[in-house]
């Protein structure tokens, strides 16, 4: 199986058929949200190149390239947070990925420790915008 960003002018109609025909921007890179396939949580969001969702197609770990290092990056590589395939959705036009995964490791997803990287919520009024936790704690391990 090989993924790619073909002429999609040349194929089928993207949002109806069944082929699979991922786009990517122009820098490359697809959004993809990692899903817990067990609780329903948003663990993360992060990218995708043609060559890591190929990866994570394959091997059946996510894989996602990595912005600020410019390379490809196992999930759980260093954190042991790894992340097992469940299941791929792809949305209409086929330039976002839902990741439905297990959760390897202590049960994070976070570089920081904790289970989802979203553990804030902005707080807003007339004085301004703050952020409040509402995963203040680490997971353990």
């Amino acid at each position: 199986m090989t993924v790619a960003d073909p002429g999609r002018d040349e194929l089928p109609d993207p949002e109806e058929g069944s082929a699979f025909q991922p786009k990517f921007g122009a820098d490359g890179l697809a959004t993809c949200v990692a899903i817990d396939a067990e609780r329903g949580d948003v663990l993360m969001v992060a990218h995708m190149n043609a060559a890591a969702l190929q990866a994570t197609l394959t091997t059946g770990l996510v894989h996602y390239w990595s912005r600020s290092r410019a390379g490809l990056w196992r999930k759980g590589d260093t954190s042991g947070q790894t992340q097992r395939l469940v299941e791929m959705r792809v949305d209409c036009d086929q330039d976002a990925f839902l990741a439905f995964v297990e959760v390897g490791g202590d049960g994070g997803a976070c570089h920081t420790g904790r289970r989802s990287c979203f553990y804030r919520r902005v707080e807003a009024d007339e004085a301004g915008a703050r952020l409040a936790f509402v995963e203040p704690n680490k997971t353990p391990g």
